[in-house]
């Protein structure tokens, strides 16, 4: 009885872990920044199907000790909110679902896509 009792429990726990892991919704298409490297070099960066509704701290500049990214470039079909702080803080900049790049004086180290206000 103690198997049956043990096996049901692991059952539900399995069901209830496979049925909230599929439930992170993503922003379909590219989003893209530059930054320059420690050469000196400018880079590009771009992310692929990013999550929505949560903070990304951008790639190599997204920590308020270093230069921020700049000239980001939304073609997600998701409108996205640019920070100029880490963890989503500071000023902040709304782009739209797939526009034109913005100007490279828009300095950038985090993004949250859909929602801001999740």
């Amino acid at each position: 009885m103690k198997l049956r009792t043990t096996l049901g429990g692991c059952l539900g726990a399995l069901t209830l872990v496979l049925s909230t892991t599929g439930s992170a919704q993503a922003a379909e298409g590219y989003f893209h920044y530059k930054y320059v490297d420690g050469y000196g070099q400018e880079q590009v960066v771009t992310l692929h199907d990013p999550l929505s509704d949560h903070c990304i701290n951008l790639y190599a500049v997204g920590d308020d000790d270093e230069l921020p990214g700049y000239g980001p470039h939304n073609q997600t079909d998701t409108a996205v909110t640019v920070y100029l702080g880490a963890n989503c803080k500071g000023a902040s900049w709304r782009l739209k679902a797939n526009g034109n790049p913005a100007k490279d004086t828009l300095e950038v180290r985090s993004v949250r896509f859909g929602d801001p206000a999740k």
